[in-house]
């Protein structure tokens, strides 16, 4: 190997420090960011460009709605579907009830204005009453479904029942219940709880579900769910990876690796609601698509 090396001369020659500025513009652009801090004053006066450059995320706040558009207007439900016994708009919030008494099977209503794969979705959600529900995505209508209505009710109406991953949420009327919340769920499937609150969960193609990381103890992370009053809900999915965060706390991942699967498909945004009575209201409704 051939080695050659510069006089000592011209080492002697060469700047201790290159400028910043030099540094700076020997960065790809790409590579660049807004610095965290100020620009500093170095020892001789030189301007060092807001180093260090710690990049400090913005604070959490569910009301940043950037390149988001809002798709519930608080006032119809032009752009969903929905069985009006069940689902109206009151004082601009989207409510679904079930009474006491009167026992109605799974039921949900349906977003058709888009459907995506890879997206934020941002909103406020609150169950009284009791029941259950969750957030719909990557789903579809039209399937078959898997349990029966309740003795006496006429068969499910397929346009209203959506088919793949939610985000459950659910009033604590029993301990198991209220575990449920924030869980990644696949409705009306075989594959039921992919990944409970608290876990970061894999699948890869031909292999069976595998627990990845724990994000915290399931029942402790229970203390971030607001009972009878809003919670803020995010779903952050891009490709096989979905995110469910509440009150700004991870809640559960799931990762399917399998990009053939019927959870790695664009699909409806919905809501459900179920067991009775429940009580679910919904409102300030905002969806960022990068499809």
């Amino acid at each position: 190997m051939c080695r050659s090396f510069l006089p000592v001369t011209v080492l002697s020659a060469l700047p201790l420090a290159l400028p910043a500025a030099l540094i700076a513009q020997s960065v790809p652009s790409a590579l660049e960011s807004p610095a965290a801090r100020p620009p500093q004053t170095g020892s001789q006066g030189e301007k060092l460009l807001g180093m260090p450059k710690f990049h400090d995320p913005t604070p959490y706040d569910i009301d940043e709605h950037t390149g988001y558009k809002q798709i519930f207007d608080g006032k119809s439900f032009t752009g969903w579907d929905a069985d009006p016994s069940i689902w109206r708009v009151e004082d601009g919030l989207m409510v679904g009830e079930t009474l006491d008494g009167k026992p109605k099977g799974n039921n949900y209503i349906v977003y058709r204005g888009d459907k995506t794969r890879d997206f934020d979705l941002k909103l406020q959600m609150k169950i009284e009453k009791g029941g259950g529900g969750g957030i719909q995505y990557r789903s579809l209508t039209g399937v078959p479904w898997t349990r029966p209505q309740p003795a006496g009710q006429p068969p499910y109406d397929l346009k209203f029942m959506l088919t793949g991953p939610q985000a459950d949420f659910w009033f604590p009327v029993r301990a198991q219940s209220a575990s449920y919340t924030g869980q990644w769920y696949s409705e009306n499937t075989m594959q039921g709880i992919l990944a409970y609150r608290g876990q970061v969960t894999q699948a890869l193609p031909g292999q069976t579900n595998r627990l990845v990381a724990n994000i915290g103890d399931k029942q402790a992370l229970g203390g971030y769910v607001k009972v009878n009053e809003w919670n803020d809900y995010e779903i952050i999915a891009r490709g096989g990876v979905m995110m469910h965060i509440m009150n700004g706390q991870l809640m559960a991942v799931f990762i399917d690796d399998n990009k053939d699967s019927v959870n790695n498909q664009p699909g409806l945004i919905g809501f459900e609601i179920e067991s009775q009575p429940c009580k679910i209201s919904v409102r300030d409704i905002w969806l960022r698509k990068f499809d």
